[in-house]
């Protein structure tokens, strides 16, 4: 989880992940920001979090998360995170958790961390959403819940969250927090696969390969673990060396063509 979580805390530069600003107060400094003038843009962006803007302080906090034009401080960082969530940033509630979680700017916390998922999660954050289904789902900071695992993994996933749709999947292929269904954890990783998420294509793979929620096909099973195979997935690479086994020439020839149509389609209808 550390490396999945330390990845969405990344350096935004696009208004679009700002949420709701007050543009008369920090339009400069957007307007610097998108110019790659970091130094300005800090200097903006500070002046308008000490008056109590909270996308301010939420920026000011990624500068110091990622060392942009200041001396990298997580604790800085999460100082700053904590103003703007109070006043309920959901963006910063995210980014709070995550601090909690793995540790970082602040003492390690799983109970605190789930508790900021929370509230961002139900201000509609998509990652937060995913995060506390993930909490639930390992009983980490809150109680194990198979069934509030999968209520947030839907939410998540209802927004095209790909993690999400690939762990619904994962749920329903195993009846955990719902009836198992195979047929339904198909369709949730085709929806995560045409995003190009190797887990569900792999996954794919496996439900075509022992004919679960599908006709058992070992061409569609080769073409699936063959597409994830392509970003280095070592249990891709695996199960399609053991599918090739038990088909013809002819057959593997079949899947690698399909494989290749699906690439150009971006994934798209490929299942």
């Amino acid at each position: 989880m550390r490396t999945v979580l330390r990845k969405l805390m990344v350096f935004c530069i696009a208004l679009l992940c700002a949420g709701a600003v007050q543009a008369g107060d920090i339009e400069d400094a957007n307007d610097a920001l998108l110019s790659n003038d970091y130094s300005k843009a800090l200097k903006l962006y500070r002046a308008a979090a000490n008056k109590g803007i909270a996308h301010a302080q939420y920026m000011v906090a990624l500068f110091y998360n990622e060392g942009k034009e200041v001396k990298q401080d997580y604790a800085e960082a999460v100082h700053w995170y904590k103003l703007a969530a109070a006043q309920g940033y959901a963006n910063a509630q995210f980014n709070l958790g995550v601090s909690y979680d793995i540790g970082e700017g602040v003492a390690q916390d799983y109970a605190e961390a789930a508790r900021w998922y929370k509230l961002a999660a139900t201000q509609g954050d998509a990652k937060a959403q995913h995060n506390l289904a993930l909490k639930y789902d390992i009983g980490q900071g809150v109680a194990q819940n198979y069934a509030e695992a999968v209520r947030w993994c839907k939410l998540a996933a209802a927004q095209g969250y790909v993690g999400a749709q690939h762990n619904l999947g994962l749920r329903y292929e195993k009846g955990q927090g719902v009836v198992q269904d195979y047929a339904e954890a198909v369709r949730w990783y085709r929806v995560a696969a045409a995003q190009g998420d190797a887990d569900a294509q792999v996954n794919l793979g496996v439900m075509h390969n022992k004919g679960n929620g599908v006709p058992q096909n070992n061409v569609k099973a080769h073409m699936w673990y063959n597409l994830a195979a392509v970003g280095g997935d070592a249990t891709a690479v695996k199960n399609r060396d053991i599918v090739a086994a038990k088909m013809t020439p002819q057959q593997i020839a079949e899947a690698q063509k399909l494989a290749r149509e699906c690439q150009a389609r971006n994934f798209k209808n490929c299942d």
